[in-house]
């Protein structure tokens, strides 16, 4: 394998997974641990990874910490989940997705009979002493940035259970329909929920629309309802409504 293919290689596996031991990348790569950290000096002395003890992190990480992201457009955000929270009724098994605007969606949700499944931990404390909900917090590795569960438990959990709505987040929803996130290490949870759910809901204010992402998480034939702000693209919408999904713009 060529330098530059471990590079390419390297990099990517940090930004999908996160910061990673030599030991780890040397298994990844099929390489030895000592050509591991000669490719990390050179990577680090080009400002293209941050070497730390034993590892390496990526330093183009897209994510915002969630405290951070849980401060902008709040009223936008709420708009969006007093409209979500009708389409919920009495005695639903709904999915959570990650993000701010399902957290804010939790908060609507107290006093109500409803099982809820999430691998969201912000959601989780928001109805931990509700009693009138059955509380299903799926397993993983917890992302502290995003306060997320992720990787390969919280998969298999997904398999195990079965949701009459799910509520799904963005990074963005690009022209033609497609629904995009900007984590890797995301998509394959949101496309097992996807799998799980009777209906899916997309979540997506008005600046998503059009948006951008890294990755690919569905297409707007694998959605049923998408809520909006007033606003919205028109163009994107009305790609949405040829596929067949209902936009609801709140």
């Amino acid at each position: 394998m060529l330098a530059q293919q471990r590079h390419d290689l390297i990099l990517r596996s940090l930004r999908a997974e996160g910061p990673a031991a030599v030991r780890v990348l040397a298994e990844r790569l099929g390489v030895s641990q000592a050509t591991i950290r000669r490719d990390l000096v050179q990577l680090d002395q080009a400002g293209r990874l941050t070497r730390v003890y034993g590892g390496a992190v990526s330093v183009t990480d897209p994510d915002q910490p969630f405290a951070e992201v849980a401060t902008v457009r709040v009223e936008e955000k709420d708009t969006l989940v007093a409209r979500c929270a009708e389409l919920i009724k009495d005695g639903d098994t709904i999915l959570l997705d990650i993000g701010t605007t399902a957290h804010r969606l939790a908060h609507t949700l107290r006093g109500r009979a409803l099982t809820v499944i999430t691998s969201n931990l912000a959601v989780y404390e928001v109805l931990a002493e509700e009693s009138d909900i059955q509380l299903i917090v799926l397993g993983g590795v917890v992302r502290r940035s995003y306060r997320s569960l992720v990787g390969f438990l919280t998969e298999d959990a997904l398999r195990q259970v079965r949701a009459d709505k799910l509520f799904l987040g963005t990074s963005g929803v690009r022209a033609d329909g497609q629904v995009m996130d900007t984590t890797v290490v995301e998509v394959s949870i949101k496309r097992a929920m996807i799998a799980a759910s009777e209906q899916i809901i997309l979540l997506a204010d008005a600046t998503k629309f059009p948006g951008t992402g890294v990755a690919r998480v569905c297409g707007p034939e694998d959605l049923d309802i998408v809520v909006t702000n007033a606003g919205a693209d028109p163009a994107t919408c009305a790609r949405m409504r040829e596929a067949g999904v209902e936009v609801i713009e709140a």
